[in-house]
């Protein structure tokens, strides 16, 4: 590899990394827009309420960027900045914290300590509602640099294999009914840690 490949690929890889970041965030903010209260096209209602803010702020950056060129000097110096760190955190081996990368790890064969940090991740998600939804838990790790390229079919199929009960349908107020992990089911796994209770009740 020449001496300019090796960067230009640890830039490429950052910013595949933030696109997927990026676009993860965005789809759960918009599927937060979701409302249980409602039914049929009402219920999405907020969805489409927050993708089109979506379209609009990007139509109004496209729009700044066209009247001031030379904010691209900025903009791109900013992506490569990011691009650059994280590619280094996307080649990088976790040095510490078994529970911080649990997608790193076989999905078939976990470490107790990494499986029980994943339980107490979904617990701290759950927080003080009835469940999470596997997308939303999903984006949440992806925009943390875990489980990235995952759809959620298969992000529910590494969970399973761990033994990690996921139901088909789980209700989370505000955000609708579909796949998700219960918190009668985590509870007969692990129970919160004084820390998480502690963060939840912040």
């Amino acid at each position: 590899m020449s001496r300019l490949a090796r960067p230009a690929d640890r830039i490429a890889t950052g910013s595949s990394a933030l696109v997927r970041r990026i676009g993860a965030r965005a789809a759960a903010w918009c599927a937060r827009g979701r409302r249980d209260d409602l039914t049929g096209w009402r219920a999405a209602l907020g969805i489409l309420v927050r993708l089109a803010l979506l379209l609009f702020g990007a139509y109004m950056f496209a729009r700044i960027v066209r009247a001031l060129p030379a904010l691209m000097w900025l903009l791109t110096t900013a992506w490569t900045a990011a691009a650059w760190r994280a590619g280094r955190l996307a080649v990088e081996e976790p040095t510490e914290g078994p529970g911080e990368t649990p997608a790193e790890q076989p999905a078939d064969t976990p470490r107790p300590d990494v499986r029980e940090a994943t339980l107490e991740w979904i617990w701290r998600q759950i927080g003080d509602r009835q469940g999470v939804h596997l997308r939303d838990l999903l984006a949440h790790a992806q925009a943390h640099g875990m489980f990235e390229g995952l759809e959620v079919a298969e992000f529910r199929a590494h969970l399973e294999r761990w033994d990690i009960p996921v139901r088909a349908r789980v209700r989370v107020r505000g955000l609708g009914v579909t796949v998700g992990v219960h918190r009668d089911d985590l509870e007969s796994l692990v129970s919160p840690s004084p820390a998480a209770v502690a963060q939840d009740a912040a």
